[in-house]
């Protein structure tokens, strides 16, 4: 079961970075919203300072959305999801797979970019090491909550949007708690735990539930 978990894992990261290019949709909407913001709102550096966390954190779930969609449409296509049916990993493992995959190709290469882009928007030297931190642990949120609207839009054409629309009530609280614990290490050490600790909380109920969910859609959509 480990082995097949892996070679799952592996299979869907290299399909991810050479053929579907999710890392690279990601970075480059980053790119653009990063190179946009200072012509929005003008040079004031202390402004785009102020705008940074919530801004990077907000590319970063956005990003997370335009890559979803990907999550399960070409093993439906290829006719893969009615083996994984029958196969020895059980379907939750596969989605969970799917989800590393997705935060691996996604989320990653986000979280360690966006400090370097936030040179751009005066992103505070303190802020580095929390930014990073938070949208490495949302992330996991994100891709797992994810799976659920890929899932359940599976089978709907252009469910690209009808998934943005289902599961963008349950990344708010990821957004704002990211952005709080930004915003805490910012004031001082000991006040980034409590809304770090929250989001971590979140990461490991996704990680618990939600593949179990992922994968009842999943049956329902093969039925």
């Amino acid at each position: 079961m480990r082995t097949a978990f892996l070679a799952l894992l592996r299979r869907d990261i290299y399909l991810s970075v050479r053929q579907e290019g999710g890392s690279g949709v990601a970075l480059g909407f980053l790119l653009v919203v990063v190179s946009l913001l200072p012509f929005g709102v003008g040079p004031d550096l202390g402004l785009l300072r102020q705008l940074a966390p919530g801004l990077l954190w907000t590319a970063l779930l956005l990003a997370t959305l335009l890559t979803l969609d990907r999550l399960f449409i070409s093993d439906y296509e290829d006719g893969l999801l009615e083996l994984f049916m029958t196969a020895s990993l059980p379907l939750e493992l596969a989605v969970v797979a799917k989800a590393f995959s997705h935060w691996l190709t996604t989320t990653l290469p986000l979280a360690f970019a966006a400090p370097l882009f936030g040179i751009v928007l005066n992103l505070e030297s303190i802020a580095v090491l929390p930014l990073i931190a938070t949208m490495l642990i949302g992330g996991l949120t994100l891709s797992f909550v994810g799976t659920i609207g890929a899932a359940l839009t599976l089978t709907l054409r252009r469910g690209g949007l009808l998934t943005a629309i289902l599961i963008l009530p349950f990344y708010i609280p990821v957004l704002i708690f990211g952005i709080l614990s930004i915003d805490a290490a910012l004031v001082g050490p000991l006040s980034f735990g409590v809304p770090f600790m929250i989001l971590v909380s979140m990461a490991l109920c996704a990680m618990s539930l939600t593949p179990f969910a992922a994968a009842a859609a999943l049956r329902s959509a093969l039925e």
